[in-house]
C-alpha cells in the first residue's frame, strides 16, 4: 500500500484499547493512530508514553469534533458504550471497527449494520480469534477433509481466577453486557458459526460460582448446526483444572489442541507483531489420530499456524483503501449475538431454544 496512511481514531484504552488495538493499529502499512481516547490520567500518560506521535483526548466528543480530520473509528470502550459510539461515527461519516461484542442484542447489531449500508461505510466487527494460531490450524484440518465428517465440535476458553478482580466485566448490571456469556462466549459462538454454519437449536447453563460474583462466570454453551455438528462451547474463570482447547471428532480422525494462542500474551509482555509472530514451540502442537489418546503420544502432531491477528487491520485496510472485503460484518456478530441471547434465554428459563 502506498499513500498517506488513514488517520485511525481509538477510543478507550483499557485491556482491549492498549494491548491488542493500539499495538495492532500502529503495525499495520496503510494506518497511523492519530487519537487515543481516554479519561483515565494515567492510561494517558501511558498512550503518549507508548504512541508519541498520537493525540490524547479525554472524552469521545473531542474526537468527533475532528471528525473531518479523521479516516477510521475504533471503539474499545466498555460494552455499554458500542452502539452509541458506533452511530456517532457513522452518523459523522466514519467507517468503524468495534470490539466484541458489537452490541447487547441482535437488533441492535442489525441496526448498526443498516445505517452502514445506508451511508456507504464499512462496520467491523473485530473478532481478533479467528487468528488465533489453533483456529487457523483446525481451519485447514476442517476444510482440507483431514478429519473426516465433523460430529462434534468441542472448544474451551477455561481460566482459573478465583478472586474478582472488580470492574464493569464483573458487574450485575445488564446494561453494562458483562460476563463471561458475551465475553469469551463471544470468540467460542463466533469461532463455531465460522467452522460450522448455521445454528438450529441452542441449549445453556450459566452459572456464578465465585463469592461477590454477580453475573455469570462458568458457562456451557450447546448449539445444533444446521449441518448437523454438535459443538459444545465452555467458558469460565473458575476451572481449577484446565481441558483441551479444542477437542474435534469426525469420521476419519480427531483432532486435540491444549493451550492458548501466544499473540495476547506477547502483545501483553509489549512484544510487537514482527518476524516469527505467532509462533509456538513443537511440543505445543495439537495431534490427530483415531482410535488412541493424544496423551500417551498417539495420533501424530500437527504443525501449528502461525498466529496471525495483524491480519485483521490488514483486511481492514484493504477494504478502505482499495475495496477488499470487510473481514468480520456485523451482520456476522449478529448471527453470533442471535446464538448468544438464545443461551441466555435457555440458561433462564431452562429450555432449549430453537432457531
Amino acid at each position: 500500500m502506498t499513500g498517506t496512511p488513514l488517520r485511525v481514531g481509538l477510543v478507550g484504552y483499557g485491556l482491549a484499547g492498549s494491548v491488542f488495538h493500539a499495538p495492532l493499529i500502529a503495525a499495520t502499512e496503510g494506518l497511523a493512530l492519530d487519537t487515543v481516547v481516554t479519561s483515565n490520567p494515567e492510561r494517558q500518560q501511558q498512550a503518549r508514553a507508548a504512541f508519541p506521535d498520537a493525540r490524547v483526548a479525554a472524552t469521545p466528543d473531542e474526537l468527533f469534533a475532528r471528525a473531518a480530520e479523521l479516516d477510521l473509528i475504533v471503539v474499545a470502550s466498555p460494552n455499554r458504550t458500542h452502539v452509541p459510539l458506533a452511530r456517532t461515527a457513522l452518523e459523522a461519516g466514519l467507517p468503524v471497527v468495534v470490539d466484541k461484542p458489537i452490541a447487547g442484542t441482535a437488533a441492535e447489531a442489525r441496526d448498526l449494520a443498516a445505517l452502514a449500508e445506508e451511508r456507504g461505510l464499512l462496520l467491523s466487527v473485530f473478532q481478533n480469534r479467528r487468528w488465533d494460531n489453533d483456529f487457523l490450524t483446525l481451519r485447514r484440518l476442517v476444510d482440507e477433509g483431514e478429519l473426516g465428517d465433523v460430529y462434534r465440535f468441542e472448544s474451551r476458553f477455561e481460566r482459573w481466577r478465583p478472586q474478582l478482580k472488580g470492574g464493569w466485566r464483573e458487574s450485575g448490571d445488564p446494561t453494562e453486557i458483562g460476563g463471561l456469556l458475551y465475553d469469551l462466549g463471544s470468540h467460542v459462538v463466533d469461532q463455531a458459526l465460522v467452522l460450522f454454519g448455521p445454528v438450529t437449536s441452542v441449549y445453556a447453563e450459566t452459572d456464578i460460582r465465585r463469592d461477590g460474583a454477580l453475573t455469570d462466570d462458568d458457562t456451557f454453551i450447546a448449539l445444533t448446526h444446521a449441518s448437523g455438528v454438535r459443538s459444545h462451547l465452555y467458558v469460565s474463570a473458575t476451572t481449577a483444572q484446565l481441558g483441551p482447547r479444542f477437542r474435534v471428532l469426525g469420521s476419519k480422525s480427531g483432532y486435540v489442541k491444549h493451550g492458548l494462542d501466544p499473540q495476547e500474551g506477547a502483545l501483553r509482555d509489549g512484544l510487537r507483531p514482527g518476524t516469527g509472530w505467532g509462533l509456538e514451540p513443537e511440543e505445543l502442537w495439537g495431534r490427530i489420530g483415531a482410535g488412541e489418546s493424544p496423551v500417551s503420544g498417539g495420533g501424530h502432531p500437527v504443525p501449528t499456524l502461525p498466529g496471525d491477528y495483524p491480519a485483521y487491520y490488514a483486511a481492514v485496510a484493504r477494504a478502505l483503501l482499495s475495496g477488499g472485503a470487510n473481514p468480520v460484518t456485523a451482520l456476522e456478530a449478529a448471527a453470533a449475538l442471535d446464538v448468544l441471547e438464545a443461551a441466555r434465554r435457555s440458561a433462564n428459563e431452562k429450555v432449549t431454544v430453537t432457531l
